[in-house]
């Protein structure tokens, strides 16, 4: 098996995890539903699900280049990965903006409110980052192809992700009214979130590959 089931247990709620945590792209898709509509913020995550697959893609086919050339490469990537994800945990507990505020957006069709969900997540420095921080960590270049490993683990987190953000996209009215409010909630977000970073980095530093 390509991906062993006790890779993906541990991957596939850590991923729907981190899907939960409001960023830039939910935001994105909760303006979009505000300002235009469940159509728009449907179509709007889309967009974003359509930009995380490319970024996927191009991730995965340098890193199986990479490591093609360099074996190495991968466990270097993995301890700066390690690295990153714990900066990652500190900024989420040092973080006290407290409310979460939608993305301003104009009124928009489907079509342009899914194009410019393209383009928010592509030019997005910190997804591709954090792409190749975190999936990395659960390829093992001994079970067969690195980028069919990548390509299914970024597509188990970017279908988590695009559910999350369709249900925040396509419920945004109410949605948009509960988030803006609670700073309890936004703080209890960034907390968790927090640990969830710290929990991985932890369990990946004392990985039997270490």
């Amino acid at each position: 098996m390509l991906i062993p089931v006790e890779t993906l247990l541990i991957f596939i709620p850590t991923a729907l995890a981190l899907n939960m945590t409001p960023g830039n792209d939910m935001l994105f898709c909760l303006g979009q539903g505000i300002k235009s509509g469940p159509r728009a913020g449907l179509a709007a995550s889309f967009g974003i699900a359509t930009g995380a697959m490319i970024h996927t893609l191009l991730a995965g086919l340098g890193l199986a280049a990479l490591v093609s050339t360099h074996p190495v490469a991968l466990e270097v990537l993995r301890w700066a990965g390690i690295a990153y994800l714990v900066w990652l945990a500190i900024q989420s507990f040092r973080d006290r903006s407290g409310v979460l505020k939608p993305t301003k957006t104009a009124p928009a069709s489907a079509m342009k409110a899914w194009r410019d969900g393209i383009i928010v997540n592509l030019l997005n420095p910190k997804i591709i980052v954090f792409v190749l921080a975190f999936i990395p960590q659960f390829v093992d270049p001994a079970r067969g192809s690195v980028l069919a490993q990548f390509l299914i683990l970024g597509a188990l987190l970017n279908i988590g992700g695009t559910i999350i953000n369709c249900l925040v996209g396509g419920f945004a009215g109410k949605l948009g009214q509960f988030l803006s409010r609670s700073a309890r909630l936004a703080r209890a977000f960034q907390v968790f979130t927090g640990c969830v970073f710290l929990a991985l980095a932890a369990r990946l530093a004392f990985d039997k590959r270490a």
